[in-house]
């Protein structure tokens, strides 16, 4: 059984700053890309940050120069930290990762159970 737990979220005003951790537990043998992902009320989940198992990261355009992933594979954890936060970073922000749990790379999907971001004006 594999389980991603999302924390760090809360409630800021515009131009703070918080930081999301993602730590993955349970039965892991490596951990590929992993993703934090965000859905604002009605609207669909869209793709903030992604780091790759080598290290390479991507970002949406809406966060980039403000967001920074990063990863610590000793401790099965990603992190996302956000920097000059604006009211449209309100959502809720989901962690996903490509977990294996053997050997022969049988990678799934995860998702965490989500986190709420609010950013005040």
């Amino acid at each position: 059984q594999v389980q991603l737990v999302e924390s760090g979220g809360g409630l800021v005003q515009a131009g703070g700053s918080l930081r999301l951790s993602c730590l993955a537990s349970g039965s892991i043998f490596s951990i590929d890309a992993v993703a934090w992902y965000r859905q604002a009320p009605g609207k669909q989940r869209e793709l903030v940050a992604r780091i790759a198992g080598d290290g390479i990261t991507n970002y949406a355009d809406s966060v980039k120069g403000r967001f920074t992933i990063s990863r610590d594979n000793a401790k099965n954890t990603v992190n996302l930290q956000m920097n000059s936060l604006k009211p449209e970073d309100t959502a809720v922000y989901y962690c996903n990762a490509l977990i294996s749990t053997s050997r022969f790379r049988d990678f799934s999907n995860y998702w965490g159970q989500g986190t709420q971001v609010t950013v005040s004006s």
